[in-house]
């Protein structure tokens, strides 16, 4: 059966901001159920008009384009929380793709409600706003590790950034946490090729600071890796939970 909005597991993170009970009650209404898919799946693909919004419940995935001669640019990667979809529906279609890197549960929108969504509960409507304003400001600090940070500094920023976020709703155990994306995902995200970012991550592990293999990420020192990143270890703001 699908999570009642009322009983989301995500709203105990401390990562969302508390919802008041009008709130809840306008997600209820806008959702129409839960979507189940496998890694791999893709979720949205660019160029299309999806009929539906999402929010991840539950997995990760990656958001990306694709160029004329097919190679892939990772644009960042999708945690659970995060709000999926709202480019098709105030644009009529989505710019990028969105592809499950696990197995994953989507709480399910109508996009032909969004505008009355809008609507009737302009707050809400201001939250969905307020995240594309953070998702544009994410952009930026990862174009800036692209064109101004040493590979060294990229990936100890990235590995950092998706630490704390993970760390925020609660999934990571012992210093650890799952991690599904591919090295490769990593790579293209930062703009690197995978040899390049093997070896850099070599140099992080060697010096004990930041170990991702077997499917997992261990940040021993977030400080220290901060430091290397020219970044400081904060925690990623509160955001609303659409």
């Amino acid at each position: 059966m699908a999570t009642k909005c009322s009983q989301c597991p995500l709203r105990r993170h401390p990562l969302f901001k508390a919802m008041s009970d009008h709130d809840v009650k306008a997600m209820q209404r806008f959702k129409v159920g839960e979507l189940i898919i496998e890694a791999g799946t893709p979720v949205l693909i660019e160029g299309s008009n999806s009929p539906q919004l999402f929010t991840a419940l539950r997995g990760m995935g990656i958001r990306y384009k694709t160029t004329l001669d097919g190679a892939r640019q990772v644009v960042n990667f999708v945690f659970p929380g995060d709000f999926i979809g709202l480019q098709a529906g105030v644009m009529g279609e989505m710019a990028h793709s969105v592809e499950a890197s696990s197995k994953m549960t989507l709480c399910v929108f109508n996009r032909s409600e969004l505008w009355t969504f809008f609507k009737t509960y302009p707050e809400r409507a201001f939250d969905i706003t307020w995240l594309a304003a953070v998702e544009e400001h994410f952009l930026g600090e990862a174009l800036t590790s692209i064109g101004q940070r040493s590979a060294l500094e990229a990936l100890s920023w990235a590995l950092l950034r998706m630490f704390i976020r993970a760390e925020q709703i609660g999934l990571v155990h012992n210093r650890s946490v799952a991690m599904p994306f591919r090295q490769q995902d990593l790579a293209d995200a930062m703009g690197l090729s995978l040899v390049h970012t093997n070896k850099t991550l070599s140099k992080l592990r060697d010096q004990q600071l930041a170990d991702w293999s077997d499917g997992y990420l261990t940040i021993n020192d977030k400080d220290r890796l901060a430091a290397i990143a020219k970044t400081e270890p904060d925690l990623v703001p509160s955001r609303p939970l659409m």
